[in-house]
């Protein structure tokens, strides 16, 4: 019913772009810190981290690829767009992250059951520290750029470095505990732990990541329009239901029904709806487009809506029907609105 909007690139995609040059040049930094560190002690648990950062660097590297080809507006092939490309480069990076996890494992029980000798856990204390410091920051900046953007492929790149902030958390630790007790065993232990909980983190990423490419229903979307909804279902915008949304990275299409007055005609209905869509997009933290399935009231709704100078209402009007999330995710109108008040418009 409402016409197609603008797929033109998302206002930030030049932020977006340097903030992901700045993860490219900031992982190739900080993964020849964590390799130094771990040639001068040995330590597995900082190897573990160091691997990490091989992740960071070729995941980083596919980010920035994917950011600029996600930023081409819409063509006749992809009539939504290209943003669709950012959750390939979040798949991506979590199966990096998952393979990474397991070949950290792996070194680790080798090392164990070799009993390799450690050096130096002070100097690994202290690669791992400002290296993690240094993923923190990055990490941080990345999530609120990708957030307020709406880049799915930086705020998971942001996340990614935010986790291995806590994998040089978990090793210090580690190596804390080697320095204290004279323990070496712990080194090895560490990475253990810490290979797991990167691969379960991995697989967290890729699941999400899934879920987006196949359009999985996503709650807090919904939600999220919910809350924009509810103040401006008004003025013959009656009901709300079977809201479905196709996410293109930063661009969004939404699907939605419509109950309005069923006296209206083409003209007008077109004009309302028009100026809920511009109303809902404005407020939206997305770019985006809907499309509408306009329902007739059947005079079921009268007390329940507050259209003024209704030439053909029955009762009353009550009260506004609040928008529920339960009615955005129906596929049908309310219960006990269906099949009531079938007589012809006058």
């Amino acid at each position: 019913m409402s016409p197609v909007n603008d797929h033109s690139p998302p206002e930030g995609t030049q932020l977006v772009k340097a903030a992901a040059i700045s993860s490219v040049f900031g992982g190739i930094i900080l993964m020849g810190v964590k390799f130094w560190g771990y040639i001068q002690t040995s330590s597995q648990a900082v190897f573990s981290d160091a691997m990490e950062s091989i992740v960071n660097v070729v995941a980083s590297g596919l980010l920035l690829f994917v950011i600029i080809y996600s930023s081409k507006p819409a063509d006749e092939d992809h009539p939504y767009g290209h943003g669709k490309a950012e959750y390939f480069s979040a798949a991506f990076e979590g199966g990096l992250i998952t393979f990474a996890g397991l070949v950290i494992v792996a070194e680790a029980i080798s090392a164990l059951v070799q009993d390799r000798t450690l050096f130096n856990p002070q100097l690994g204390l202290a690669v791992v520290v400002g290296a993690g410091l240094g993923n923190l920051l990055l990490g941080l900046t990345l999530l609120r750029i990708g957030k307020a953007r709406g880049s799915v492929a930086l705020v998971a790149s942001g996340k990614h470095l935010l986790s291995d902030f806590f994998t040089s958390v978990a090793v210090v630790v580690g190596l804390a505990m080697v320095v204290w007790t004279g323990i070496k065993w712990l080194d090895s232990a560490t990475a253990i732990l810490v290979g797991l909980l990167l691969a379960r983190e991995g697989l967290r990423l890729v699941r999400s990541s899934v879920g987006g490419l196949l359009d999985a229903e996503d709650l807090e979307t919904l939600k999220q329009l919910e809350k924009i909804f509810t103040p401006l279902a008004t003025e013959g915008v009656i009901q709300i239901h079977h809201v479905k949304v196709i996410r293109s990275g930063a661009y969004h299409h939404i699907d939605a029904h419509l109950v309005i007055p069923e006296f209206w005609d083409i003209a007008r209905a077109h004009a309302r709806t028009d100026a809920f869509e511009a109303a809902v997009i404005k407020n939206y933290p997305y770019g985006g487009e809907m499309n509408f399935h306009l329902d007739p009231c059947r005079r079921a709704y009268c007390q329940v809506c507050d259209l003024a100078q209704c030439p053909i209402r029955e009762e009353a009007f009550t009260k506004r029907m609040p928008v529920r999330l339960d009615h955005l995710r129906d596929k049908e109108e309310p219960r006990e609105y269906q099949g009531l008040g079938t007589q012809p418009p006058s």
